[in-house]
């Protein structure tokens, strides 16, 4: 079979594929799980490496401005989520950054044991929050509703609504505005986890008015393989909270050496660990990508590729069932489809060129970036599929054997 309509030529603005190093004969349609390599990142290393770790030794701390990275650079992410600057800052993972939001939310309201969330939130939150309440012991309760029926699960006996925005399984989006006012009016705080999201979709933090969002800078961000994570906090909460885990670097004065701990001034105060100064450089140089992306025409870019890849598959593997849904407004910048034998065939696929990724128990998952994906590219991973599904060429036992990571 064909593609069921002509391929545009790919005169997108936003394309920019000579910037990645990209295999040759790979179509990667994993960005939404680990983003490709920018070309100049090894040459930033390589410097941040050689010259500022190698010629300045520790003076690189203040020469090269390496304790000043986490909020720095917390700065270029804000602007790409529409928060205010100095409301972001980087460093650890998002397990710690999700920890530190929610221990936070609880303290803000010492009189309510119930957090709120749903079974589609990425696992790591939901354990953190079981964590938690096992570590406070004071009776808190984590709730699970369904993704849509969370909002009204939202009362006045919630403490704090925690939710990811883009559901790392189909790419459903929660109504971000929707969900913040309810929760809101129910005296809750608001914890959003954009780890699909950022470097996805346009954000409007500064006016959405949630008091917690955290993320990741490995997936659309490109920040690379164990790429620092990030949390913002409300400007008027900044200087009010008192972050549980009180690290020497959130300290007023990390070189006064004080016995106690002071809070740091501002957002500094929600840093905890040393700065991994060799990915926070990787990331900061993939940043610079995103200096002239208009995140509206990278959004409408996004459900273009993703409406192509949708009606490709449906004409030409039918036995694949769409698991995402079909409202591109109501989904990230991920399609998944649904088959009992997505891994061997999401196996089979990656054997052939095409990098997507699988979800337990039958998910087979594809992100679109506008930055490096074609719509040409995108038929092309559909002729592939096609080839495989038709010829039944998963049906092997190397494609069945489960690997670690999926």
């Amino acid at each position: 079979m064909t593609a069921s309509h002509p391929v545009r030529p790919d005169a997108s603005p936003l394309l920019r594929k000579e910037r990645f190093l990209l295999p040759d004969g790979i179509l990667y349609l994993d960005g939404n799980s680990l983003g490709p390599l920018p070309r100049h990142v090894p040459e930033r290393l390589d410097g941040t490496v050689r010259e500022e770790w190698g010629q300045s030794l520790i003076r690189g701390w203040n020469e090269h401005g390496w304790m000043d990275m986490p909020r720095r650079i917390g700065d270029r992410i804000a602007r790409l989520i529409g928060a205010d600057p100095g409301t972001v800052v980087l460093g650890d993972t998002l397990s710690i950054k999700v920890h530190q939001a929610l221990s936070a939310a609880l303290e803000m309201r010492p009189e309510r044991r119930l957090i709120l969330s749903d079974s589609g939130n990425f696992p790591t939150d939901l354990y953190m929050a079981e964590g938690l309440i096992a570590e406070l012991d004071r009776g808190h309760a984590l709730r699970l509703g369904a993704p849509e029926d969370v909002i009204d699960r939202i009362d006045d006996s919630v403490a704090a609504v925690m939710l990811t925005h883009v559901d790392y399984r189909t790419g459903r989006l929660h109504d971000m505005e929707a969900i913040t006012r309810a929760a809101h009016a129910a005296g809750a705080v608001m914890i959003w986890d954009l780890a699909h999201s950022a470097g996805a979709l346009p954000l409007d933090l500064a006016g959405l008015g949630a008091e917690f969002a955290v993320g990741c800078t490995y997936k659309y961000l490109n920040g690379g393989p164990g790429a620092p994570a990030f949390i913002q906090v409300r400007p008027d909460l900044i200087d009010a909270i008192r972050p549980a885990l009180s690290g020497w670097l959130g300290h007023a004065a990390p070189f006064a050496f004080e016995p106690s701990y002071r809070p740091g001034e501002g957002i500094e105060r929600m840093r905890v660990g040393t700065p991994p100064v060799l990915q926070m450089a990787a990331l900061d140089a993939a940043l610079d990508l995103w200096d002239d992306v208009d995140m509206d025409r990278l959004r409408a870019a996004s459900i273009r590729l993703s409406e192509r890849f949708i009606s490709e598959v449906e004409a030409r593997c039918p036995e694949l069932d769409l698991a995402s849904p079909r409202d591109p407004e109501a989904r990230g910048s991920q399609v998944s489809f649904r088959h009992p034998e997505g891994y061997a065939m999401m196996q089979a696929l990656i054997a052939d060129g095409v990098i997507g990724d699988f979800r337990a128990p039958d998910l087979m998952r594809f992100g679109f970036t506008p930055l490096y994906l074609s719509e040409a590219d995108v038929v092309a991973a559909v002729d592939v599929l096609e080839r495989i599904t038709r010829t039944r060429s998963w049906d092997r036992s190397e494609f069945r054997a489960r690997a670690r990571v999926t």
